[in-house]
């Protein structure tokens, strides 16, 4: 039986598609035993405790130790594509949930401890439902508002901060250069970079483009709940940025100044009346075509 011949029957056996005439040739090959051994070791394989580099190098070892012929290169390879499937197996079974919205979408998420998250527009969610009762973790890009039921510690990761309670209410904003973090009840610890803070209720944490400012908030909800956004001297461009996660469109503010601070809101039902709603107290205007609105100073 030559070298292909050989190769193609322990590919089949990796694959279980051997047929009887197919299984009778391969219990023939010289190194029938080394490969039944090796079945028995990937038998045993037991997902959370794999590690694919570990196991290779054990069974490189093995093989080498055992013969030296060439013969056993080709086997090396298909055992590694083998334990390399396993991996993948492992790590894609043990994936995290995650939630994600679009534009103008928002949706409420139930935990497996009963905690609830309402997910903002364009705002992505996702935890590890197996680990749960052990590491009560989620991990946010964009906004959302959690009320998270009593127990152990409750992290909220982004790529700004850390979020950590023990049971309480708080919303969560990470996008670009900015990172807000409010407490409407309880007690929620911040950590951002060195610094740490912990937020009562009706306190607010802000980082915008690496500036910290602290606030306090006198509703016991995020407006976006209720279908508004609303900012406290917050630079135009962040609105703009709100206002196309809000609504399907394009904004061209490349002839106005995007750092003057706006305070107000806007509502997610009407165009339109969210335009006039930023514009007017800025003294800018606009013009929309179909999906592109393009400000102008007056």
């Amino acid at each position: 039986m030559h070298k292909m011949n050989r190769e193609e029957l322990i590919k089949k056996w990796l694959d279980h598609n051997l047929n009887p005439e197919e299984q009778k040739a391969f219990e023939g090959l010289e190194n029938y035993d080394a490969l039944i051994k090796l079945s028995e070791s990937t038998g045993g394989f037991k997902a959370p405790d794999y590690s694919a580099d570990i196991e290779y190098k054990s069974l490189s070892t093995k093989l080498k130790s055992k013969n030296q012929n060439n013969w056993f290169k080709p086997l090396l390879k298909i055992a590694a594509v083998l334990f390399i499937g396993l991996a993948t197996f492992y790590f894609t079974s043990s994936r995290n949930t995650e939630v994600k919205t679009d534009i103008a979408q928002t949706t409420s998420i139930g935990l497996p401890d009963a905690s609830t998250v309402n997910l903002n527009a364009q705002s992505t969610l996702s935890y590890n439902k197996k680990s749960w009762s052990d590491n009560r973790e989620v991990a946010l890009k964009g906004e959302a508002f959690f009320k998270v039921a009593k127990g152990s510690k409750f992290d909220v990761i982004t790529d700004d901060g850390k979020v950590t309670v023990l049971g309480t209410e708080f919303n969560v904003i990470q996008r670009q250069n900015y990172f807000e973090v409010t407490c409407f009840e309880g007690l929620v610890a911040v950590k951002y970079n060195s610094e740490s803070v912990k937020l009562k209720p009706g306190k607010r944490f802000v980082v915008i483009n690496g500036t910290i400012k602290n606030e306090i908030e006198s509703n016991n909800k995020p407006s976006w709940l209720a279908k508004e956004s609303t900012f406290a001297s917050r630079p135009l461009q962040l609105i703009i940025n709100e206002l196309e996660r809000q609504y399907n469109v394009s904004v061209d503010a490349s002839k106005v100044d995007t750092n003057q601070l706006f305070t107000g809101s806007f509502t997610h039902s009407d165009i339109d009346l969210a335009l006039k709603s930023i514009t007017l107290p800025l003294g800018i205007t606009y013009t929309k075509s179909n999906s592109v609105v393009v400000l102008q100073s007056e």
